[in-house]
């Protein structure tokens, strides 16, 4: 075991009898010591909130049922914080991302669009992936996003704008004719890291797993290579499809690009359905008490064809877990995103985004399985930030009273297994893309965040968290 990974597990079990001794009042989190080098399972709900996970739970398990991450011991809940990219540094209350994921990826806070990097400066922050390759500590990202994605990225990179993910973006994004964003300050020939995947292609990561193929296609930077080919030379081996995943042996570091940008979702509506707007008549343009309404049709939850084409979350993360595992005998940090419980969200898209959270629980439940085998293993469940989509009556409250009542916004109305009708709203814009909100989110736990997850914590915390358990 190496000398500065032997100092770390004596500086844990040091700290924890410190702490037991002699806890200060304002201390959030207690080390607990554990025999064997630690490990910490990192899962991430992109965009679930209470409303997100109460979807999922009617849904799929019934009004009564539960989800497995109801059942973890430990519920704490997370303040997410954003600020400006301004000096004055003034907060902003609904965040993106990319600033929370770096929040958690390296505890501290950014703006939005930021990935682990400071504002105004474009400092790189130090990131606990980097922190836990130093030491020894094997590290693993997985998402079902691309990960070059925001969640991912900022666990491994480091950028001023989260849409510069290849070569080709970094000196202008531009998305329909719109100029959006670039980093050319971040160009190897400015002297700067490069490009998220050409970061990811020559990090230290053990496994890196998801969408984003079209990402590494280009060529890197000043070179003649593809990025694929460079994270082919920093020692990755490269698997595309679910046989090839499944097959990979644990003798070597893993890169597998499932799909060219996020993977399909696993249930989508019926015939393509999402929410759609009531339809009123024409007397109600007259006035807003008069005339009728008629409510979106009532749906089913179908599964998506396409999803049959690549890994599930559950089977990279059973992947992952083995690989970081192997033979390893000083710990690992692996995260685990659903990426498209947000990206569903954005799309007013009920039924992608609850089975999204299935995919979640899917991986929780090998996360906790391996924590059974493996008791030195921290199993955090959380998200990044709120999103968009509420539960409201299907029959309004106030239907007693003969006007026309019905939401502003767009509506998904699905047929549950227990024969109801669950009405899902969506009516933060007008525009196509719903936006984020600026709420709360869950943190939940196995037993091992006992001493170490107070009831009520601050985004950045799981960053303090993560560091302290694994000795760093």
């Amino acid at each position: 075991m190496p000398l500065n990974r032997v100092l770390s597990l004596f500086a844990l079990g040091l700290n924890a009898l410190l702490f037991s001794l002699c806890a200060s009042a304002d201390a959030a989190i207690e080390v607990v010591a554990t025999a064997t080098a630690p490990n910490v399972i990192l899962l991430i709900g992109d965009g679930m909130d209470e409303q997100q996970m109460t979807i999922a739970r009617n849904y799929l398990h019934g009004s009564r049922g539960r989800l497995l991450m109801d059942t973890l011991p430990l519920r704490s809940t997370a303040q997410v914080l954003t600020v400006e990219d301004r000096k004055d540094g003034r907060p902003v209350y609904v965040a993106d991302s990319a600033n929370t994921a770096t929040s958690m990826a390296t505890g501290e806070v950014t703006s939005r669009g930021r990935i682990a990097t400071r504002p105004g400066s474009d400092e790189s922050i130090t990131t606990i992936v980097e922190l836990a390759s130093a030491a020894g500590i094997r590290t693993g990202l997985v998402t079902t996003a691309s990960v070059t994605d925001a969640t991912p990225a900022a666990f491994a990179a480091h950028i001023n704008f989260r849409l510069c993910e290849n070569p080709d973006l970094m000196q202008q994004v531009v998305i329909q004719n719109i100029p959006l964003g670039a980093c050319p300050q971040f160009t190897r020939n400015q002297g700067g890291p490069g490009s998220i995947s050409e970061q990811l292609a020559s990090s230290p990561l053990h496994v890196l797993l998801g969408g984003g193929r079209k990402h590494f296609s280009p060529t890197v930077e000043g070179g003649s290579i593809s990025v694929l080919q460079a994270a082919r030379n920093n020692g990755f081996r490269f698997v595309e499809n679910v046989k090839t995943l499944l097959a990979a042996r644990p003798d070597r570091r893993l890169l597998g690009l499932f799909a060219p940008t996020t993977l399909p979702v696993r249930l989508r509506g019926e015939d393509g359905r999402t929410a759609e707007s009531p339809d009123t008549s024409l007397l109600h343009s007259v006035h807003r008490y008069l005339g009728e309404v008629e409510q979106p049709a009532v749906m089913d939850c179908v599964e998506n064809p396409d999803f049959a084409d690549v890994p599930t979350l559950k089977q990279m993360t059973d992947k992952a877990l083995e690989l970081l595992s192997n033979g390893n005998s000083n710990g690992f940090f692996l995260m685990v995103e659903s990426a498209s419980i947000d990206k569903q969200a954005h799309l007013r898209n009920a039924c992608g985004a609850l089975g999204e959270v299935g995919q979640l629980d899917e991986a929780l439940a090998s996360a906790l399985a391996f924590a059974q085998e493996q008791p030195n293993t921290l199993v955090i469940v959380t998200s990044d930030h709120s999103h968009a989509a509420q539960i409201i009556p299907d029959i309004s409250l106030f239907a007693a009273y003969p006007i026309p009542l019905y939401t502003p916004g767009q509506l998904a109305r699905l047929r549950t297994q227990e024969g109801s009708v669950m009405a899902i709203n969506y009516a933060t814009t007008n525009f196509l893309r719903e936006e984020h909100t600026g709420a709360s989110i869950p943190l939940l736990s196995n037993g091992q965040g006992e001493g170490l997850i107070p009831s009520y914590v601050e985004q950045p915390d799981v960053f303090n968290i993560t560091r302290t358990y694994l000795g760093l």
